[in-house]
C-alpha cells in the first residue's frame, strides 16, 4: 500500500501556481457557483478572528481571490475541503462564483486536509487543534504515533495538545480567545479539581501572569491545600483521594461516594492513552 504524503504539506495537494482550465483535468482551477459549496463537516477551527477575516475581505476585494478553494463534489453540488476563509470572505462580498479545484476524497482525508492547511498558516487555535487530534483518534482510529507522522510533528506534541481537552469548557474558552496560552493551560492541569482550574485561570488572567509564574502559583496551591506531601485521610478525603489518583495516572479522576458503593471516573483522551493508564495500574498491582 502506497504510503501518504499528507505531511509534505499543501503543495502536494493544491497547485502553487494558477492552471489552465482543461476539460477533465483533476487539478484544473474551475469557477462554481458559491451557493452550491456546502461547509466541511470536519472543518476543525470552531474560533475564527474577525479582524483576520475582514482582512482577507479587503485584499480579496482587491485582488480577487488568489489561490482556489478545494471542494470534491456531492451529489447536489460540492462540498468544501479546504478554504473556508475564503469561502467565508466571499460570502461577504456577495461573490457569485468562486475558482475552486475538484478532488475526489474520503471523509478522513477531509479532515486531514483541513487540519494540515489550518496548522500550516499557523490559524488554529490550541483547543480547535486539541479537537481534530481527538476526532482522527476516536473517528477514524489513529494513533498519536500516525497522528505525528502525518503532520510533520512530535507525538508529545500531540500528547500535551489532547491533555487540554481535560479542562473545564470555560477555561478552554479563555485558551480558544487567546486569553490564555496553551502552557498556561497545561499548567492548570496539575490543580486537582475544575473550580481550582477554573479559579487559578481568572488570577492568571488578572494578574497577566507568565507561564513560569503560573507554574509556581499552581505548585503554591497544591502544596496549600496538601495535595503533594500530606497524609490522605481515606476515611473521610474523598477529593484528597481523586486528587491522589489524578497525580498517579496523570489524568482526571472524579469519585462520586455513596453510603455504601460508589464509582470511580477515569478519563482518557485516546486509545493510546488508555493503555498508558493500564499500564501504570498494572504495574502497581505488580
Amino acid at each position: 500500500m502506497e504510503k501518504r504524503a499528507l505531511g509534505r504539506g499543501l503543495s502536494a495537494l493544491i497547485p502553487q501556481r494558477e492552471v489552465v482550465f482543461v476539460k477533465n483535468s483533476a487539478e484544473a482551477i474551475v469557477h462554481i457557483p458559491l451557493s452550491d459549496v456546502k461547509a466541511n463537516k470536519y472543518q476543525p477551527r470552531v474560533e475564527f478572528n474577525k479582524e483576520k477575516l475582514n482582512d482577507l475581505v479587503n485584499s480579496i476585494k482587491e485582488k480577487g481571490i488568489i489561490q482556489p478553494v478545494l471542494v470534491r463534489k456531492t451529489i447536489d453540488g460540492y462540498e468544501l475541503i479546504a478554504g473556508e476563509r475564503r469561502l467565508r470572505a466571499a460570502a461577504m462580498l456577495k461573490l457569485e462564483n468562486v475558482p475552486a479545484i475538484i478532488k475526489d476524497v474520503g471523509d478522513v482525508d477531509m479532515l486531514e486536509i483541513a487540519l494540515i492547511e489550518n496548522i500550516q498558516r499557523e490559524e488554529l487555535n490550541p483547543i480547535d487543534e486539541a479537537r481534530a487530534f481527538e476526532r482522527l483518534t476516536t473517528e477514524f482510529n489513529f494513533t498519536q504515533d500516525k497522528i505525528a507522522e502525518t503532520l510533520g510533528k512530535d507525538k508529545s506534541t500531540i500528547s500535551n495538545a489532547i491533555r487540554l481537552l481535560g479542562l473545564p469548557r470555560k477555561v478552554q474558552d479563555h485558551v480558544s480567545k487567546g486569553a490564555i496560552t496553551a502552557g498556561h493551560a497545561r499548567a492548570l492541569l496539575g490543580l486537582p479539581t475544575e473550580n481550582e482550574q477554573y479559579r487559578v485561570c481568572n488570577v492568571v488572567i488578572s494578574k497577566g501572569l507568565s507561564v513560569r509564574e503560573t507554574e509556581k502559583l499552581v505548585e503554591r496551591r497544591r502544596a496549600e491545600a496538601g495535595t503533594e506531601k500530606k497524609p490522605v485521610k481515606r476515611d473521610h478525603g474523598i477529593d484528597s483521594i481523586a486528587t491522589e489518583m489524578q497525580q498517579a495516572l496523570g489524568t482526571r479522576v472524579k469519585i462520586f461516594h455513596g453510603k455504601k458503593r460508589g464509582t470511580i471516573q477515569i478519563e482518557y483522551y485516546s486509545v493510546e492513552d488508555l493503555n498508558r493508564i493500564l499500564e501504570i495500574i498494572t504495574a502497581k498491582k505488580a
